[in-house]
């Protein structure tokens, strides 16, 4: 009779550095983490309390924007107080399935938020090059159909991680030479051949890149239906509408673009760097995407400045 034995070592807990290279200023480096932390809290928390108390404020644009101040929310508080408490009380420890389980939910909430922007820009879509069928296109069953996708499919597509880090062994390594738990990162330190891990992060890259190339031919749709337009106050009219969304694909994308090629093409560059720019692409744009839609955007703004001026 035959036996096949191969023995699989998952460490009790895994080891998070922090930033590499940087332990003796993390106090310092956790106070802009820490104010950033609050600023995204407070901008989303500000965004649903606006949009839940102003009934003009219930379009599929709002909905959507409900949904990405969601995320935001959930993602910031995923991965920053991890950070925070290795930061501040050297809490480097984590238990291996509470590792894996910070990978999954980091992976599927920026998932999301792709997904999410993408249903933004079909909305813009609709607004400018079919206003007439806009209302009757997304009604509150398409949204609900949109809003499925933007959940189900970044959950689909980050299930498999689970199981491709479960499959390696860890013979001995268990320091994570980062500050958070992410899928390539933890399956560096097995003993095992990864080419599948690694085959599958590019894969996983490219479902990004695809949501961007959509969301490009969408506004070189609405760039030329602008463009027709007659009059130049509703071209800028048109595109102002545009301006939030722009923002924000903006915020995600770049530093997102900026750590991928980073960590592909940038092997003089410290690692340090590679883990900031990392931390930098969770916390950036939770903190930035409700100043981007409360400065621009008139309801949302007015509406704030009503709630913070009344006596």
């Amino acid at each position: 009779m035959f036996y096949h034995n191969k023995s699989k070592f998952h460490p009790a807990t895994f080891f998070l550095i922090g930033i590499p290279g940087l332990e003796d200023i993390h106090m310092w480096i956790s106070l802009p983490f820490c104010s950033v932390y609050l600023l995204a809290l407070l901008g989303n928390a500000t965004i649903l309390l606006v949009i839940k108390a102003e009934q003009t404020l219930r379009g599929p644009m709002f909905y959507f924007l409900t949904i990405l101040s969601i995320i935001d929310l959930a993602l910031s508080t995923t991965s920053v107080p991890r950070m925070l408490g290795i930061f501040w009380f050297d809490a480097h420890e984590i238990n291996f399935g509470a590792c894996v389980a910070q990978m999954f939910l980091i992976h599927a909430f920026t998932g999301m938020e792709a997904e999410v922007l993408l249903a933004m820009a079909f909305d813009r879509y609709m607004a400018i090059c079919a206003p007439l069928h806009y209302t009757a296109s997304l009604t509150s069953q398409v949204l609900v159909g949109i809003s499925m996708c933007i959940v189900i499919c970044p959950v689909l597509l980050t299930l498999p991680m689970i199981y491709l880090i479960y499959r390696l062994p860890f013979c001995q390594a268990h320091i994570i030479a980062h500050s958070y738990c992410e899928h390539m990162g933890i399956a560096k330190l097995s003993c095992a051949n990864i080419r599948i891990n690694a085959i599958y992060g590019l894969f996983v890259v490219s479902v990004f890149v695809l949501n961007l190339v959509l969301i490009g031919i969408s506004y070189v749709y609405i760039l030329c239906a602008v463009f027709r337009l007659p009059s130049h106050d509703a071209r800028l009219k048109a595109l102002s509408t545009c301006g939030s969304h722009v923002g924000v694909i903006c915020v995600f994308y770049i530093p997102s673009v900026f750590s991928f090629l980073t960590h592909r093409f940038g092997h003089k560059i410290p690692g340090y760097v590679h883990i900031l720019v990392a931390n930098l692409y969770l916390i950036i744009p939770p903190s930035l995407n409700p100043i981007i839609y409360g400065v621009r955007t008139k309801q949302i703004r007015e509406r704030v400045l009503h709630m913070f001026t009344k006596k």
